[in-house]
């Protein structure tokens, strides 16, 4: 038997389609008019060769793109219906409608976009046409332990997330925008609450549980312990997860034979082995040795799938009671998000750009990561000395040996549960900031991948590296040498700051100056951009998600144009313009492929920002918002709402405001102190990640707020 494949789809110069059949790439050969076809011949009559395939587009060898929906050739091929024909023709449409989202949607190169079907019955049929009638939606971003219900217990769940999509569909939004929601687990600690420190890229964070939906009977004691626990203003990050870990342990003694027997836990469970096992281990051996770090585990210091394997038999019980723990949280925050999808709300996730250095991932795979650094952010108007997170940076030459396996297992698991995903520190991909191991501050970072000058460059630039008058003072040090290859040197990042510097007579200081911008902003552009390609739209065409990129910072040239061209949408924040000449970003300005924000987690919200400096206060009245006269003390009702509309009325297609912003419409709604609504503060390390909404989501969805910003998103055309 023959069967015919035949697609209409148009690759520009050097792409190639290719047929993925079963474990098969089939090119595809082209005709006139974008018509691609490919024959394949079998030889096993009367069954179904085949249960599912999909197209790609690949150039150079690497996929770049492919379809979000895979077809059947079942219905095709009937078994059993009298004798098949020789050759069977099936003519397709490319597919670009995600499986599990409730929107019609338009995916071109690495990305697609998620078009809501209209009231009318209006569909989209592509993004020029998306693009030309001006579809924009709304959102809001809160972190889930951020939300707070009547059935909360002292801090926000994955049941929570139905009674936000219940407010985000009464408000006419169309996305909820989360944090991090993986497992953190580490030091049993408060320190433990900042969710960009994953202990596994797979497991759930256990705070994350809803107990009752776990098994946990709502008798007077729970009921007590909790209405104390909700009386608290933020999280108290170790006794919740304490007494959540106390009460799911009585559950799993009552529940877990039944639970175990059920063939949805059974599913899940074997499709989650490969790093379940893990996972599990991990946690027995941190509780058992009280340190999440694999180095002092004795034998167990190294990863061995055999050692481990036995190590779960031995501990079974307590390996059950992790599994069991995730079973819940995975059921849990899919049930949330098929709840949003049936009110046509979507979940956008976050992927942060590193894991623990002590992370399972780490121990099971140490060949993937640089030990010996950590990686951070150089400096900016938020931090003047850097950030450094403390995550091992990655080995992206032996990552690429597998076709960065490791990254696409990382967003297939994701996209279980989120329709789009915000890529944090997108510039990861490009380059990241890789800072020393053992070294607090950022400022003794530099860039990975980079070109670092040799020393024969330096010399013929006017600086002997030979004569060591560089190196006097580590703090005054104007190059740091490379750590990986010896004789090449990178500028010190805001080295015009040091004692050094200010010592060098002008005319060295200019040559300085002029090296150090050709270095941070030109001499890289077609370096990091060929970086970023070599990964981003590989992996891109692995996942049916939505790409957002957190673009801020330090940006190079290259950075939005690999966006634009793989579709990525850009992130715009009215405090931190991209053009360097403004104080402020123009909303109106905007490009239409990116998401608008007041502000990230990272910064203050509205009413604190407006108490942090008076002088930019003052600007923003007379410039920005227009206002004559003196700026207000506080950021009152009227300018929190005509801050908003400014950026609901933007050009981007994505409106996605943090909550506190919304509700600092109306003041009752928040905390008295703006400042106890900042959820970050990243100069602080480590930082208490605690804040909670004041009030239930169901006192807000019978508040007059909610019709109010229902209209605000209706007035600004987003729906």
């Amino acid at each position: 038997m023959i069967l015919k494949f035949k697609i209409e789809y148009h690759t520009v110069w050097g792409e190639q389609l290719v047929l993925a059949l079963g474990d098969r790439h089939i090119d595809m050969q082209y005709g006139d008019g974008g018509i691609w076809t490919a024959k394949v011949t079998t030889s096993v009559p009367g069954k179904t060769l085949y249960e599912s395939y999909h197209y790609e587009v690949r150039r150079d060898g690497k996929t770049i793109r492919r379809e979000w929906r895979d077809h059947t050739i079942a219905g095709v091929i009937v078994p059993g219906h009298g004798k098949l024909p020789a050759k069977i023709e099936i003519e397709d449409h490319w597919t670009d409608i995600p499986g599990n989202a409730p929107f019609h949607t338009s995916a071109f190169s690495g990305g697609a976009f998620f078009i809501r079907q209209g009231e009318d019955g209006e569909v989209y049929k592509d993004a020029d046409e998306m693009y030309y009638k001006g579809w924009k939606c709304a959102g809001t971003a809160v972190p889930v332990f951020s939300l707070r219900t009547e059935d909360s217990f002292g801090v926000g769940d994955f049941h929570d997330l139905k009674k936000m999509a219940d407010w985000a569909a009464a408000t006419g939004q169309r996305i909820i925008q989360l944090l991090p929601v993986n497992d953190t687990t580490a030091t049993g600690t408060w320190t433990d609450s900042y969710p960009y420190s994953a202990n596994s890229i797979y497991a759930l964070h256990p705070q994350f549980v809803y107990l009752p939906e776990a098994g946990v009977r709502r008798d007077k004691a729970y009921k007590t312990l909790q209405a104390e626990l909700e009386a608290l203003p933020q999280v108290d990050y170790e006794r919740v997860n304490a007494e959540k870990d106390r009460l799911m342990r009585k559950s799993f003694a009552t529940n877990w034979k039944k639970t175990s027997e059920r063939p949805e836990f059974i599913k899940f469970y074997s499709e989650n082995k490969f790093w379940l096992a893990a996972y599990c281990a991990y946690r027995i051996l941190t509780a058992r040795t009280g340190t999440a770090d694999p180095s002092k585990w004795g034998k167990f210091a190294k990863y061995s799938a055999a050692k481990i394997a036995k190590f779960i038999e031995e501990n079974k019980n307590e390996a059950d009671y992790y599994a069991f723990v995730q079973f819940h949280l995975h059921r849990q925050l899919k049930e949330a998000r098929d709840y949003a999808h049936s009110l046509g709300v979507i979940l956008k996730g976050d992927l942060p750009i590193g894991v623990s250095r002590t992370s399972v991932d780490a121990w099971q795979n140490p060949s993937q990561f640089h030990l010996d650094s950590q990686a951070g952010a150089p400096p900016d108007a938020f931090a003047a000395d850097g950030q450094n997170w403390g995550f091992p940076t990655y080995n992206w030459e032996k990552m690429a040996e597998d076709g960065y396996a490791w990254w696409k297992a990382r967003l297939r698991n994701m996209e279980q549960y989120f329709d789009a995903f915000r890529i944090d520190h997108i510039l990861g991909f490009f380059r990241i900031w890789e800072i020393p191991a053992g070294a607090k501050s950022g400022l003794m970072g530099h860039f990975n991948p980079a070109l670092p000058f040799s020393e024969d460059e330096l010399r013929n630039k006017g600086f002997d590296i030979s004569t060591g008058w560089y190196t006097e003072d580590s703090l005054n040090t104007l190059f740091l040498e490379d750590p990986r290859r010896k004789g090449y040197w990178h500028p010190r990042i805001a080295a015009q700051n040091t004692e050094r510097y200010r010592n060098l007579p002008q005319w060295q200081k200019d040559a300085f100056n002029a090296l150090y911008d050709d270095f941070f902003y030109r001499r890289h552009n077609a370096f990091w951009r060929d970086s970023a390609m070599s990964k981003l739209p590989d992996l891109l065409a692995s996942t049916g998600m939505l790409a957002c990129g957190e673009d801020l910072g330090m940006i190079p040239d290259c950075v939005p144009d690999v966006m634009k061209e793989l579709k990525i949408l850009s992130l715009e924040i009215e405090r931190m313009p991209k053009d360097p000449s403004r104080e402020f970003a123009n909303t109106w300005q905007y490009p239409y492929f990116s998401v608008c924000a007041t502000s990230t987690h990272d910064m203050s919200p509205l009413r604190a920002w407006w108490h942090e400096d008076r002088e930019v206060t003052q600007r923003f009245w007379n410039n920005i918002l227009g206002k004559s006269g003196g700026a207000p003390a506080d950021c009152c009702p009227d300018t929190s709402r005509s801050i908003l509309m400014m950026h609901l009325q933007s050009a981007s297609i994505f409106c996605i405001l943090p909550l506190q912003d919304y509700l600092s419409i109306k003041p009752e709604l928040c905390f008295e102190k703006p400042e106890d609504e900042r959820i970050n503060v990243p100069a602080i390390s480590p930082y208490y990640w605690r804040f909670r909404m004041k009030t239930t989501l169901e006192t807000l969805l019978a508040d007059d707020v909610t019709e109010t910003v229902r209209k605000m998103v209706r007035e600004c055309g987003r729906k």
